[in-house]
């Protein structure tokens, strides 16, 4: 069975999650099974992750984040963000900052949230999303199996009205695998901000044989359309994170 490192395309660099239905949960997997060292940050604002994936945290800004950072060198595993006045929240850093970080302070892997989707399972980034640092190597965007069948709306969608003509679907239309292809392989879907980097998109949550199948289509319809060089179809909080890998043949 392919692992997760190999089948997300991951060999260190700067990796940005995008996207919606999973972004922490995905950045905090490869955490834990990545066997160099590691840093893990945000460009918005985001939840600390969980204690056991660090053993420095730092909270600063500007220089003093900067300073903090290139001294923690001989913990392998860093969590750092900016200060924040909400409650249980950490704010984003700059992604100039954060590529500069990453290089000086000599990461095998830079691990960043790149966008926010309050939860929801499909998304299209606004006008300023997402903010990826220009060195990124790799972006991986999320959307959710769990949304096909449900209807165009808040419940399920961050910011619906923003999503539906990127995917072609009016608002309550029941969305389908071909929705989720549209997202992928779109410009202003998948493909927006990605820059240089390596785009890999992925459908998580596919928990059951029915969502498996509605992810596979998506996935071999969009293949072939946008700049994914593959479609991984994951389940992230199940034992055996991997579903199907779909590449661009």
């Amino acid at each position: 069975m392919t692992g997760l490192l190999e089948a997300l395309g991951i060999e260190g660099g700067i990796v940005c999650a995008v996207g919606a239905g999973g972004k922490k949960t995905t950045l905090y997997r490869i955490a834990g099974l990545w066997p160099g060292s590691y840093a893990l940050t945000a460009t918005v604002f985001t939840t600390p992750p969980p204690r056991r994936l660090w053993d420095r945290r730092i909270l600063a800004s500007g220089a003093e984040l900067q300073a903090s950072v290139l001294a923690a060198g001989e913990h392998r595993r860093l969590a750092y963000a900016g200060p924040s006045d909400k409650p249980g929240r950490v704010a984003g850093v700059a992604p100039e900052l954060i590529a500069d970080l990453h290089h000086e302070a000599g990461r095998g892997l830079t691990l960043v949230k790149a966008d926010g989707a309050r939860m929801r399972g499909i998304k299209a980034p606004r006008q300023d999303e997402p903010i990826i640092p220009a060195a990124t190597d790799v972006v991986l965007h999320l959307c959710s199996a769990a949304v096909l069948g449900a209807p165009l709306d808040e419940a399920v969608a961050h910011r619906p009205e923003r999503l539906g003509p990127v995917i072609g679907a009016a608002p309550g239309e029941p969305l389908r695998p071909e929705h989720l292809a549209k997202l992928i392989a779109s410009p202003e879907g998948a493909g927006k901000g990605v820059g240089r980097a390596r785009l890999v998109a992925v459908i998580n949550q596919v928990d059951d044989d029915a969502r498996l199948q509605g992810a596979r289509e998506a996935a071999r319809t969009a293949i072939g359309r946008g700049t994914a060089e593959r479609v991984v179809l994951t389940a992230m909080r199940a034992a055996e994170p991997i579903r199907e890998v779909v590449r661009r043949r």
